[in-house]
């Protein structure tokens, strides 16, 4: 890969530190902010939720305006929106700030997330390198949050939850200029010319496969918003200390970086669909041990590095499908309709996992619809055709 596109690889990688990283240690203000503020888990949980939902409302737009005038403006305007959203947070004394600040966020994540991020980065790099470098582009996330965990959880202990919330907030300010390293612009690929923004998106709806995307990841997405989100108040209910949520969600973040690298490596080498399926029956398996087996120190480290080498493996495999089947024109569009469907399965994870637990006292039956969920995940992606349609969407 040439000189140029390493820049926009570390540009992109951290762009995606600061935005995703930030998002997964927003787990750890919930049992802070819930206690002094005296809400619910479940109004925590729901501002969380429509963090992710907006996210994903929010992201086929961002990423259609990215592909038509360029992603640098859209990630800059998605940094400012995060870190405006982050000081509403910190301000928040009701649920309703806590509605308002996700929302914010969650535009914020549209513009400076994975979609216009990774769709850029699909365009710039050819074929038999892109799902490599949508890898190398998505261990930022990973990155980000291994070093945002324990940086959340010293400003928290050392300063309280205001004060932290307020230090995230300036240091996301950073995406504004590094935003600057997205402006680069790539001609549209062969076989796409001609085809309109509006047209790629009809073709798309009538294939299956874009679909079975679609409910794949929402499986994805409850999964990581449910761990994330309430993993911290569950090992609090078991009695453990908040330093071993701490170290489990940074355990994470650390085997993530090995996993997705290594699931982008193997979407360029063997079917993405065939990795997708085995990665979530892997998932499926690890949340089966994890509620049967008593739970212990030893048992939520291992838990969060197995889990944590799956986290982010399905962003290069899934949108690297996207890309390969559609086409590049018009990838951060079409990626962030199918982020949607991850972003629906986000919310949903955290709110029924506050939700549920308001309704019964305890996580179980969340853990145990994880299971399911996972089975379901993997049948589905068998079913993908896993060909170009580029021949069917180019102009005669």
């Amino acid at each position: 890969m040439k000189h140029s596109l390493w820049i926009l690889l570390l540009c992109a990688a951290t762009i995606l530190g600061l935005s995703i990283g930030y998002r997964q240690a927003m787990g750890l203000f919930l049992t802070p902010m819930t206690t002094e503020l005296g809400v619910g888990r479940e109004s925590f949980a729901f501002g969380m939720g429509l963090l992710n939902l907006v996210w994903g409302v929010a992201a086929p737009f961002a990423g259609g305006i990215a592909d038509k005038y360029g992603a640098g403006r859209v990630a800059a305007a998605g940094g400012l929106f995060y870190a405006i959203g982050l000081v509403v947070m910190m301000t928040a004394g009701s649920s309703m700030q806590m509605m308002v600040s996700g929302t914010l966020i969650g535009l914020g994540l549209s513009g400076s997330g994975f979609t216009v991020v990774l769709g850029t980065v699909g365009r710039l790099v050819a074929e038999k390198d892109r799902s490599r470098a949508l890898g190398i582009a998505s261990v930022g996330g990973s990155v980000g949050q291994f070093l945002a965990l324990p940086f959340s959880h010293v400003l928290i202990s050392g300063f309280g939850w205001v004060i932290a919330l307020g230090v995230l907030a300036v240091t996301a300010l950073l995406i504004v200029p590094l935003a600057a390293g997205l402006r680069s612009a790539a001609p549209a690929p062969q076989g796409d010319i001609g085809q309109g923004l509006g047209e790629a998106f009809r073709d798309a709806c009538r294939i299956p496969s874009f679909w079975l995307l679609n409910l794949g990841f929402l499986v994805c997405g409850f999964h990581l918003a449910f761990v994330a989100v309430h993993l911290p108040a569950f090992l609090a209910d078991k009695g453990f200390e908040p330093w071993l949520a701490t170290t489990g969600l940074t355990l994470v973040g650390l085997a993530n970086i090995v996993g997705v690298y290594i699931f982008g490596y193997l979407g360029g080498v063997y079917s993405k669909k065939s990795v997708l399926s085995l990665l979530y029956l892997a998932r499926a398996l690890i949340f089966f041990l994890f509620i049967i087996i008593p739970i212990t120190e030893v048992t939520v480290l291992v838990f969060s590095v197995a889990i944590g080498f799956l986290w982010l493996g399905t962003v290069p495999l899934t949108s690297g499908l996207v890309g390969y089947i559609f086409g590049t024109r018009y990838m951060s569009m079409l990626f962030g309709i199918v982020f949607f469907g991850h972003q629906i399965g986000a919310f949903l994870g955290s709110w029924l996992g506050g939700r549920s637990f308001d309704a019964f006292g305890s996580y179980d039956a969340i853990w145990w619809f994880c299971v399911l969920l996972g089975v379901m995940s993997a049948a589905i992606h068998m079913f993908i055709v896993e060909q170009p349609v580029k021949a069917k969407l180019a102009p005669a």
